[in-house]
């Protein structure tokens, strides 16, 4: 292998519900998490603040892990409506709806 290897990660942020900001990016093998969100620029687009977590796959990392070849970093938004909560208020929704008709035999 060379060695000037290089990795390649995904860099995503979704700053509302059905928007995204997807970057891709090539970065020397043994970059970190904080490495690639400078080389991404998505902090300074989206003025991102300490209020953010970050993950990669889903799962929590801290900025200092060392990322792989085709991880996916993402930037999380703290929750905003508690997800117990939410499923709550659909189910409520769902109840004082229309009324179902039983299907014609």
């Amino acid at each position: 292998m060379a060695a000037a290897e290089t990795i390649e990660v995904e860099v995503v942020y979704c700053p509302a519900p059905g928007a995204a900001d997807c970057t891709t990016l090539r970065l020397p093998a043994g970059s970190t998490l904080a490495e690639a969100l400078a080389a991404s620029g998505l902090a300074a687009r989206h003025a991102l603040g300490a209020d953010v977590t970050y993950g990669v796959w889903g799962r929590g990392r801290p900025l200092q892990a060392v990322l792989r070849d085709r991880d996916r970093v993402e930037v999380l938004r703290p929750l905003t409506v508690d997800p117990k909560e939410a499923r709550r208020l659909r189910y409520r929704r769902q109840r004082t709806g229309p009324p179902v008709r039983p299907a014609a035999a």
